[in-house]
Order: structure tokens, then sequence, then C-alpha cells
């Protein structure tokens, strides 16, 4: 049995979107790394190695041969590690300030926050997932005897069943103030699946709830397809992200959220690396030119 479970584990993260929980990783190591570094994750490295799909992967920069003129390990690693500690600063802020202390891990992937944050006292951080991408993540944590800094909470279920049933029934409160984050999620779900989604939080949330989500705005997403990202994710790793991203419209969630009384705001990346002055800036024919960050906050009375 136990080698079976191990197998499953593995399997979680072995292709489609689950692959790309390791190119975020790796990505999250490389950071860690650096000099000049914006977001420490010490447990990256750890998944990258542990999966045989990515354990060739780079997780330094030193491992580029190119270094950062690697569109993959370089622009698109740097940008995902600018991702990385924007919404850590987010959610710590909701949590030291905002007065939260359940955290909502929409997608949670290899996020491994709840163990390298410093949260405050009484905080339960939340993860859903698939079972295998959890199971995977269990397996590497424990293996080094990973301690979270939270009480933790991982909810195997997909995002395409009832999870918010299982996590009022792992112990969330809907009537107590929350903070959500759906990092790099919504590009892989259909458009009404993200209202969906987006509708839940909306009814889960309670007055002094939070939310951080990602979203990409261009009409045509195909147009990018021989964009520098996206050749070398193909090239280098195998992974097409356009086949695995939804091209249909995109909804006006933030809209949504704030006629049903949310403040929300709408960033670009670059906005972060201006304020930063580190990571991705404008380019030509350019994969990350509709990302968009939004912060949304539903107002206490």
């Amino acid at each position: 049995m136990a080698g079976t479970a191990q197998s499953t584990a593995v399997e979680g993260v072995e292709g489609g979107v689950g692959l790309t929980a390791l190119l975020v990783a790796a990505a999250r190591a490389i950071e860690t790394h650096r000099p000049d570094s914006l977001a420490q994750d010490v447990y990256a490295e750890h998944f990258v190695l542990a999966a045989p799909p990515s354990a060739r992967w780079p997780v330094r920069m030193e491992h580029v041969p190119d270094g950062d003129d690697n569109p993959l390990w370089g622009r698109f690693a740097r940008y995902f590690g600018l991702r990385t500690r924007v919404l850590d600063d987010f959610l710590l802020q909701s949590v030291q300030v905002g007065g939260a202390r359940q955290v909502v891990l929409l997608g949670a992937g290899l996020d491994s926050r709840a163990f390298r944050l410093d949260w405050p006292s009484g905080c339960v951080i939340f993860e859903i997932d698939r079972e295998g991408v959890l199971a995977f993540k269990d397996q590497v944590l424990g293996g080094i005897r990973a301690t979270p800094k939270a009480a933790r909470v991982p909810i195997p279920v997909d995002l395409r069943a009832d999870w918010a049933g299982a996590l009022t029934g792992a112990g969330f409160d809907p009537a107590a103030p929350s903070v959500w984050l759906a990092e790099g999620l919504l590009f892989y779900l259909p458009p009404a699946a993200e209202t969906g989604l987006i509708d839940t939080v909306d009814r889960l949330g309670a007055a002094g709830s939070s939310l951080a989500y990602e979203v990409k705005v261009e009409k045509d997403l195909l147009a990018y397809r021989d964009s520098a990202i996206y050749t070398a994710t193909r090239h280098q790793l195998g992974i097409d992200l356009l086949d695995l991203f939804d091209t249909e419209p995109r909804p006006d969630s933030a809209g949504r959220l704030a006629a049903r009384g949310w403040s929300a705001s709408v960033h670009t990346p670059f906005d972060f690396t201006r304020r930063h002055g580190r990571g991705p800036l404008p380019e030509r024919n350019d994969a990350l030119a509709g990302n968009r960050w939004v912060f949304a906050r539903r107002p206490t009375p």
C-alpha cells in the first residue's frame, strides 16, 4: 500500500496542470538563491528534485547556462518570484492588519506558505487541491520533517466538485473574516467555473474578508504563441501553456465583486516591478502583457 500511495502522489504532479506546479516551484527555488531575492521558499527545490519529470531542472541561476537571458529561467522565473512576494505581502497584511485568521488557498499546488511565513497566533491555513498534488506535497515535506507555522488543513478535493462543502466541513467558519488566494489558477478554468468560484468566495467571505487572484485579459491568447516565454517553456520543458489555458473570453470578476460591495483594484505585474525595482518589464510580443493581479476586500460595516 505504501508503494501505491507514493506512486499516486508523484502522478499528481507528473502531467498537465500538475507539471506547471513544478515549474513554479523551480522558479521559486531560483528566486530563493538570488542575491537580490524578492521571496524565500526553502522548500521549493525539494519539490522539484523529488519529482522525476523535474529532477534535472535548474533550482539555482548558476545552473542555467545563459542565466537571466534565458526567457524561461530568467524573465519568467523572475515573474513568479515577484508574484510570490506580492501575494505573500497581501496575505500577511490581511491577517496582521486586517485581522483575518482563516486563509484559503484555492488550487494550492506546491504552495508552502503554511510552512514559511510568520503567521499570527490562531491562523488556520486551508489548502484545497487535488488529492495527488497534496499527497506529493505532504510526502516531500514529511521527508524533510518540515513543520507548519500555523494550523494547516489540507482538503483533497477537485475544484470542479463541491469544494465549498468540503471547506466548511473541514472547519471553515463563513461568519468570520477570511483571506482567499487563487494564484495561477483561473487561467485554466472556463469562464463559468471562474464566475462560480468568485460567487462562492462572495457567499463565504464575511465582512472584513479579502481576496487576491490572477487573470489574463487578452481577447486572443493564441496571438502570443510565438512569444519568448511560451516558446521557451514548450522547447525546454515540453509544457505548452496555451494548450492548458482556457482560451474563452474572461468574465469581469473584479466588476462582479465591486457590484456586490467589495472594493477591487486591478494591477499589472509591471506595477510591482517598478515598486520593488526587480522583475519583468513590458517587451514586444509579451506573453505577460495581459496578466492582471486583482486585490479585493469586503469592508466591515
